[in-house]
């Protein structure tokens, strides 16, 4: 099968997309470059890909970042901006200032700087793209308290797709976001002592499949914002 492009993923040291015929770049911290290894070569199995460590918050990171996917790959075609951190669960009135200003550093400017430079990108390119984002249910409605600046964070990722879409569309490039419910991962584990059942969850109405799958694919499949029978779909989350 021919590649349908390169796709770079933020924040992929813990989790597994499988992206048939998409040359794959992952990125995440330089804490997780272990993790990052192991994803390269599972990937490699099927088709190229590669790794490059960034602070997702940082503007010259994310810079370097993109030119590092163009000049392994030669272009890119697809950005999933995934990174996100959901830090401690705390009260609205005990959230300090630094939780605040870190996480949405990283969940919201992390957001705005992956578009802004892919989208430069793609623009130079000049076939236009995909930009996929990553919300929450969080980012739709608060579904439990003592998250106040990660369901900020997940909002201002629903504003960023849809200006970002407006502006991006006269170039043939698409911004979307997908906003999966609680997923039983490692970032959450040790964030919560509670284990995820239907049973325990704060909100069950919104939990359906995200109890019951450890893989994000499971729960979020982005392969319906790929495919180029899709290319009319932007500014949705």
């Amino acid at each position: 099968m021919a590649s349908r492009g390169v796709a770079l993923v933020t924040g992929a040291g813990l989790l597994l997309c499988d992206w048939p015929r998409t040359a794959v770049a992952v990125n995440d911290v330089s804490s997780k470059s272990e993790n990052l290894d192991e994803l390269v070569e599972e990937i490699k199995k099927g088709r190229g890909s590669s790794k490059c460590t960034a602070d997702v918050s940082q503007d010259e990171e994310v810079r370097a970042m993109i030119e590092q996917v163009v000049k392994q790959h030669g272009s890119l075609d697809v950005m999933v901006a995934n990174a996100a951190i959901l830090g401690k669960e705390a009260p609205f009135i005990e959230t300090t200032a630094e939780q605040w200003d870190r996480i949405l550093a990283v969940n919201a400017r992390g957001s705005f700087l992956c578009y802004k430079y892919a989208g430069i990108q793609m623009i130079n390119q000049g076939r236009g793209g995909r930009i996929i984002g990553a919300s929450s249910l969080a980012g739709k409605q608060v579904i439990q308290p003592s998250l106040t600046a990660y369901s900020a964070s997940k909002f201002a990722v629903r504003g960023l797709t849809q200006a970002a879409a407006l502006e991006f569309g006269p170039h043939g490039i698409t911004v979307n976001a997908y906003a999966p419910g609680a997923i039983d991962t490692p970032m959450r584990r040790c964030n919560f002592a509670y284990s995820m059942t239907a049973e325990n969850y704060p909100t069950p109405s919104v939990v359906g499949s995200a109890v019951r799958g450890e893989r994000l694919e499971q729960v979020a499949d982005q392969h319906f914002l790929l495919p180029v029978e899709m290319h009319w779909m932007t500014g949705r989350f």
